[in-house]
């Protein structure tokens, strides 16, 4: 016997996903697109640009973890062939410069993430796409630690860098209604430069 949804909500929810495939897919491939315009501009003016493209992106807060395991912000997991990449761009480096572009629709926010040295003229982007409904916990993490991080990891969990930031605004939409947050309500769809 089939699993019957416990309520409306979980068929209204299956079917909005199921709606929106074709556009969110879209939206994917255009932030990717747009992650590869942006690096090459940097090239173009003599920086190391590297790109890479999360897998997986989790809104991640404290109680998610081990009791050991105070972590909280967006973990980006990368296939292995972009980790050493990222990797070598990343090693010795501080990154004290970001920009976040970002396009929230239908609940998913995707991102493109500029990390910036500009000592050593390099530059990381991480293109990545979470759902909004998975971030209360984080935003409230980041609020009350007054900081944000990214983590860039592999599949396996280990951790190839990690990104301080003083907050989690560029990353999270409307992050001051995350607490109201519904997944019915339209995002606006444009990309925003935070």
């Amino acid at each position: 016997m089939p699993d019957v949804p416990k309520s409306g909500e979980d068929i209204d929810y299956a079917e909005r996903i199921a709606s929106n495939a074709d556009v969110l897919s879209n939206a994917w491939e255009q932030a990717l697109e747009e992650m590869e315009l942006m690096a090459e501009q940097r090239r173009e003016e003599g920086w190391e640009a590297v790109t890479v493209m999360a897998a997986n992106t989790a809104p991640r807060n404290r109680r998610a973890g081990d009791d050991d395991d105070n972590r909280f912000g967006l973990v980006y997991v990368v296939p292995s062939n972009m980790g050493e990449d990222f990797s070598e761009a990343f090693e010795g480096k501080q990154f004290p410069k970001y920009e976040v572009y970002r396009r929230e629709m239908n609940g998913n926010v995707f991102l493109v993430a500029e990390y910036i040295d500009p000592d050593t003229e390099t530059v990381i982007f991480i293109a990545s796409q979470y759902e909004l409904r998975h971030a209360a916990g984080m935003v409230h993490d980041a609020e009350e630690e007054g900081e944000f991080y990214t983590y860039v990891q592999t599949l396996p969990g280990d951790i190839l860098g990690v990104f301080k930031h003083d907050s989690h605004e560029k990353f999270v939409p409307h992050a001051e209604r995350i607490d109201d947050w519904s997944p019915s309500a339209p995002g606006p769809g444009e990309v925003e430069k935070n």
